[in-house]
């Protein structure tokens, strides 16, 4: 029995120190052989075993215990049991010791997925960190883009409206000029009128002398 404890205390001395220390792939390997270990029935059988080693750690703790009461009613201990008595102490501290590093294994090993899990939970938010500031840094881009043609756009703008205000500023000066033209034309108008009108009476007072000479001569 103590050589089997002492073995199961070796072999979880070594699966502690391969869990505190990354020596080459033997973490991932000890890793991997306790997730296996907790998948189906090995929970189960665990806690069978560790429940088994507790009711003979808790047997040989009351075996030391009933010892040390015979004792102290003999005033002392015959060396049967004192040698009973240091077995029972030697099992009774291998089983605790073995206890004991079983929960801080298992502890180690429930940390250690954690752990994991929250560097590649970082890994991947770093990743989308990255992508956040590629897609910002072409936002960026774009934005310097739109504005530079924004900005050509306004110059244009200001250079077509400067156009459609000369063109403007013209088109009244030709409009005014047309005005000015058509006074001018109508005005002609009104004098050829005047002097149409003007030819008729002279041409019918002519018209008239003609006739008032005819009738002196006869």
């Amino acid at each position: 029995m103590i050589q089997l404890l002492f073995l199961v205390l070796f072999v979880e001395g070594f699966v502690a120190f391969f869990l505190l220390v990354k020596i080459g792939p033997l973490r991932d390997l000890v890793m991997k052989s306790l997730d296996q270990l907790k998948m189906g029935k090995g929970p189960a059988t665990v806690k069978t075993i560790a429940g088994t080693m507790s009711v003979i750690l808790l047997s040989s703790l009351m075996s030391i215990v009933k010892i040390q009461n015979k004792g102290a009613k003999l005033g002392t201990m015959s060396p049967m049991d004192q040698v009973l008595w240091r077995t029972h102490l030697l099992e009774a501290s291998l089983m605790g010791f073995t206890l004991f590093l079983g929960f801080l294994i298992d502890r180690m090993h429930h940390y250690l997925e954690k752990l994991v899990t929250l560097r590649s939970n970082a890994g991947a938010s770093k990743e989308e960190l990255d992508n956040l500031k590629k897609e910002t840094s072409l936002l960026k881009e774009k934005e310097e883009k739109a504005s530079k043609e924004m900005t050509k756009l306004k110059e244009e703008l200001t250079i077509l409206s400067e156009s459609l205000k000369k063109a403007k500023l013209e088109s009244e000066e030709k409009n005014k000029k047309v005005e000015t033209a058509e006074a001018h034309v109508a005005s002609l108008q009104k004098q050829a009128a005047d002097l149409l009108l003007e030819y008729d009476r002279l041409l019918e007072e002519n018209q008239n002398l003609q006739a008032h000479t005819l009738g002196h001569k006869n």
